[in-house]
């Protein structure tokens, strides 16, 4: 089975890693503090914070931002439950408004969704297009809230020539092995914002302080510190980031193959433009092409199904990115309704992922190409 999406695992890796397991550090070592500067300094940010999964680098930015019990915050349906379920961690309400053409959150339709509840404003550069970040930080600014970017899609991609990562207030990433980069599991958070980056750094390891001079209570001696806060151990080891710190090396490279698988797709597609809608990419947003989305047009629409069945029987690994949130079962039991972002939901019963990963073989991608032609045309 071609999956959807791989690591790209070569020995520089392998070494990297070693090298830490030989060492005398395997965790809460010198290699976090390097991915942080590293990972910092490819995005043109002040600060990262790294974290053990793409999901707790979300939870900490929510929490650095202040996000609380009875608090609202605005977010897009078309995600992973990921993007949303950290503001439920925190006792606040999400709140979906729908998407627009580039499937990312449409600022218009954020707009009218914005109260006294409301804190943040949470976008997801879905597919690794950036969202509009330049509307949306102004309309941050206007209703004083947090812009929180979700880029776990986008590491690598770049809004108006600037690196995802330095734009909105913090942004998030994830490092899971279909991600642009990995470390296996991990993520991180990148700020321009001081007490956002100090916020973070203590959340992640259970809220506790070890800096004298932020202490609450008198030092009772030199191993003293104190937990400030209900954090959590949001923690990387020294082995992940050794990974990661090796990945981001190649991370351009990375992003480079797949801006060429996805060129060929849509070149192979672009005469079925009445069957397929493409995905596509242009001066100002440049993608990273985390996924590469068809979308079915007319009739096929309601075949998805039985495509996506023969595409699995080939040997494909398609998938649907994704279920809108608020259709899950656990959200639907919030009073969370089907029909509260029509654009999201018509785009899911249209949509089936590619495979599309740096080490796809071409051979394979025209087996892909030639295959789903093939099946189209018997529906």
């Amino acid at each position: 089975m071609i999956p959807y999406g791989h690591q790209s695992i070569d020995k520089s890796d392998i070494e990297a890693v070693t090298k830490v397991l030989k060492s005398d550090w395997l965790s809460q070592g010198p290699k976090i503090a390097e991915f942080e500067e590293a990972l910092a300094k490819y995005c043109g940010a002040k600060y990262a914070v790294i974290f053990s999964s793409g999901t707790a680098a979300l939870h900490a930015a929510y929490f650095a931002a202040g996000l609380k019990s009875g608090d609202e915050f605005i977010t897009t349906p078309l995600t992973f439950a990921a993007t949303a379920n950290p503001g439920l961690y925190l006792g606040a309400k999400p709140v979906f408004a729908d998407i627009a053409e580039d499937l990312n959150l449409d600022p218009k339709e954020a707009v009218k969704k914005i109260n006294s509840k409301t804190r943040i404003i949470s976008v997801v550069d879905f597919a690794g297009l950036p969202a509009k970040l330049e509307e949306f930080k102004k309309i941050a600014r206007e209703h004083n809230l947090v812009l929180v970017e979700d880029g776990c899609h986008a590491l690598g991609a770049s809004y108006k020539g600037k690196k995802i990562g330095s734009v909105a207030d913090m942004t998030a990433f994830s490092f899971h092995p279909v991600k642009s980069i990995t470390t296996g599991e991990g993520g991180a958070v990148l700020t321009d914002n001081k007490d956002y980056y100090e916020k973070m750094k203590v959340f992640r390891h259970h809220g506790i302080v070890r800096d004298p001079e932020k202490f609450k209570m008198k030092s009772h001696g030199d191993w003293y510190h104190e937990m400030q806060e209900l954090g959590y151990n949001y923690r990387i080891t020294d082995i992940q980031a050794a990974l990661g710190i090796s990945q981001l090396k190649r991370l351009d490279k990375f992003i480079k193959a797949r801006k060429k698988i996805a060129a060929a797709y849509n070149k192979a597609f672009k005469k079925f433009s009445d069957k397929l809608e493409l995905p596509s990419d242009n001066k100002d947003f440049s993608s990273s092409w985390h996924i590469y989305v068809i979308r079915l047009k007319g009739a096929l629409v309601k075949k998805r199904s039985g495509i996506f069945k023969k595409l699995r029987e080939a040997g494909i690994g398609v998938q649907v990115h994704y279920l809108p949130v608020y259709w899950h079962p656990y959200y639907q039991s919030l009073g969370f309704k089907k029909g509260l972002c029509p654009k999201a939901e018509a785009y899911y019963e249209a949509a089936i992922s590619l495979p599309i990963f740096p080490d796809l073989k071409s051979k394979d991608q025209k087996f892909i190409v030639k295959k789903l032609i093939e099946i189209i045309k018997t529906f």
